[in-house]
């Protein structure tokens, strides 16, 4: 199994993160803000990680230290999981639609951060958080694992419906990139055989 455990103390947050790379899609989640921890949920369901964190935030301050603060949590938890990369398929993409709504989610777990956004939101909150914190949670997580990852609203009307669709989207195309491939034999999926720099 492919499993690590980060934990985090700063000044304005302490994180408590554990994954499993090849789990069920089992999660614990408890950011202290709700659409977070939905939105994170989707993530682990669909992408078959388990993943368990949890959080104490300076939510006092306002939501922008938990969001970006559990992206990197996670990133760095999926990255140590992940060791030297070997065997695994690296890509991933996926059309995700949800009613009215359609995604693209593209990534490769390069090593090198390398962060594409085209979408937005027409209301400033889902629930309690702030939209304009899904792009920056999306960035810190790409920067934490070392992800190239593309993330494109083809169109969509419903804000609920554009989160989600971006999640989920988000966590098949991670499905996909960190399955095992048995042809490979465990080799590096590079020519240069390393992934990064």
């Amino acid at each position: 199994m492919r499993t690590a455990s980060i934990d985090r103390n700063t000044k304005e947050t302490e994180i408590a993160v554990e994954v499993n790379l090849d789990g069920t899609g089992q999660y614990e989640i408890s950011t202290g803000i709700g659409f977070l921890d939905h939105m994170i949920e989707q993530f682990s369901r669909h992408s078959m990680i388990d993943i368990s964190c949890r959080i104490k935030g300076d939510l006092h301050v306002d939501q922008h230290h938990t969001a970006e603060d559990s992206a990197i949590a996670i990133g760095q938890a999926i990255l140590k999981a992940l060791g030297d990369k070997g065997g695994i398929m690296r890509y991933g993409s996926a059309y995700s639609p949800m009613d009215e709504t359609l995604s693209r989610v593209a990534l490769d777990i390069s090593g090198r951060p390398y962060f594409v956004w085209k979408a937005g939101f027409t209301q400033e909150r889902l629930g309690e958080m702030d939209t304009e914190l899904f792009e920056h949670w999306f960035h810190s997580i790409a920067d934490a694992v070392g992800l190239t990852l593309h993330i494109e609203l083809l169109y969509g009307k419903n804000n609920h419906h554009i989160a989600e669709s971006i999640y989920k989207g988000f966590a098949r195309a991670m499905r996909q990139a960190v399955e095992i491939d048995p042809r490979k034999g465990g080799a590096i999926p590079s020519t240069k055989g390393i992934l990064g720099g």
